[in-house]
C-alpha cells in the first residue's frame, strides 16, 4: 500500500496523482482537501481544511521552521490525526507527498518512508530543507542535468521528465492553423491583465489569438472539462502557444509538441523563474515576465523558428510510467522488516 498526500491548491497536484497512479501496480490511498479527481481509481480520504478562520497566523510557521501549523486550529489537528490513524491501521510501505513539509514530517515521524514531489525554485529555507532531508527521495518531473551532481548527504533526486494528462496522445499536424496563437493560462492566479493580452494581440496583426484564461471574458470555448478535450483541440490548432511557467501547463504544451513562448509569473520561491531558466537552457523561448507589446512579433517568430524539437528531452512521453516504476520499486524495497 502507498499513501499519497495531494495539496488542494491548483489542479497540477491532482493531475500528477491521476497520471502516475494509472501505471502503478501498488494500491494507493490518497488524502486531500481537494475534491476527488476524475480518473483516479484508488481510495480517497477527504481531509479537513487547515486554512479556515479563525487563524493564528503569528504561530503558523513555528518560528520559521515549518510552513503552515497555526496553533489550536481544529482542521489542522483533524487532518493530521486522520493521516496518522490511517498509517497505524494500514501500515503503508511508502508515502508520497505532493506537497507538504508538515505531512512529510508527520509521516516520517510515524516511521514510514516518504518520497517527496520535488518543486523548482529557491527552496533553501529551514522548512524545505527539513522535508528534503527526511525524504527517502525527491521525485523530479523535469529532465536531469547532463552530468548528474548528487550530494551524498542529501536525499537522491529521481528525474523522470515532465508528464501530463495528455501524454501518449497522437498529435495532429494537419489540424494546425498557421498564424494561430493560443494563450493557455491556469487557475492558480495570474499577473497578466486582460489589457496586456489585448496589447500583445494588437501588436501582432499577422496572427490570430485564441484564449484559454479562466475567469477572463477573452476566453473562447470551454476551459477544459473532465478530460481536457477542448484544451487538447486548441493545442492542436495552435501554431504557437503562449503559456505561463507552471509545471502542469508547460507539460501539456510539451506533450502536444507545440512551439511556445513560456512566461514566468510571480510565485513563491521563484518557482516559475527557475523553470524558464531551465527551458531557455533547453533552447526554448522563455521569458521572466510578460513582455512589452512591441516584443511580441519577434517572440512569436522566434518560437516558430525554434519549433517543438526541444520538448522531446523535457517531456520524453513516459515520465508518468517512469515515476510509477520508481515508486513500485521503492515500495517493494521498503517492506516491513520481520
Amino acid at each position: 500500500m502507498i499513501g499519497w498526500y495531494v495539496h488542494h491548491h491548483g489542479a497540477g497536484h491532482l493531475q500528477r496523482l491521476v497520471a502516475v497512479t494509472r501505471h502503478l501496480r501498488t494500491p494507493v490511498t490518497a488524502f486531500s482537501s481537494a475534491p476527488r479527481p476524475a480518473g483516479f481509481h484508488g481510495d480517497w480520504v477527504p481531509l479537513e481544511r487547515d486554512d479556515t478562520p479563525p487563524l493564528d497566523r503569528t504561530s503558523a510557521t513555528a518560528g520559521g521552521r515549518l510552513h503552515w501549523v497555526p496553533e489550536h486550529h481544529p482542521g489542522l489537528q483533524e487532518r493530521h490525526a486522520t493521516i496518522a490513524a490511517w498509517i497505524a491501521t494500514h501500515r503503508p510501505r511508502l508515502f508520497v507527498t505532493d506537497v507538504s513539509v508538515e505531512v512529510t514530517t508527520l509521516v516520517r515521524l510515524c516511521g514510514v518512508p516518504v518520497v517527496v514531489a520535488a518543486m523548482l525554485g529557491d527552496r533553501h529555507d529551514p522548512a524545505h530543507r527539513l522535508g528534503r532531508d527526511v525524504a527517502r527521495a525527491l521525485l523530479a518531473p523535469w529532465p536531469g542535468p547532463p552530468v548528474a551532481e548528487q550530494d551524498p548527504a542529501r536525499s537522491p533526486v529521481v528525474h523522470v521528465g515532465a508528464f501530463s494528462r495528455f501524454d501518449g496522445r497522437p498529435t495532429s499536424p494537419a489540424a494546425t492553423r498557421p498564424g494561430t496563437v493560443l494563450v493557455l493560462w491556469g487557475s492558480g492566479g495570474r499577473d497578466v491583465t486582460d489589457e496586456q493580452f489585448h496589447a500583445a494581440q494588437a501588436a501582432t496583426p499577422g496572427w490570430t489569438w485564441e484564449f484559454r484564461v479562466p475567469g477572463s471574458p477573452l476566453t473562447t470555448g470551454a476551459t477544459g472539462g473532465a478530460a481536457g478535450e477542448d484544451v487538447w483541440s486548441a493545442l492542436q490548432r495552435a501554431e504557437v502557444v503562449v503559456v505561463h511557467g507552471g509545471h502542469n501547463a508547460v507539460a501539456e504544451v510539451a506533450a502536444a509538441r507545440r512551439p511556445a513562448v513560456v512566461v514566468a509569473q510571480e510565485r513563491p520561491f521563484d518557482e516559475q523563474l527557475r523553470r524558464v531558466d531551465l527551458l531557455r537552457a533547453e533552447g526554448l523561448v522563455a521569458v521572466d515576465g510578460w513582455p512589452a507589446a512591441d516584443r511580441w512579433p519577434d517572440l512569436l517568430r522566434q518560437a516558430r523558428s525554434v519549433g517543438p524539437g526541444p520538448w522531446r528531452r523535457w517531456a520524453p512521453g513516459d515520465g508518468a510510467e517512469r515515476a510509477a516504476a520508481y515508486l513500485d520499486s521503492a515500495a517493494d524495497r521498503a517492506g516491513v522488516p520481520a
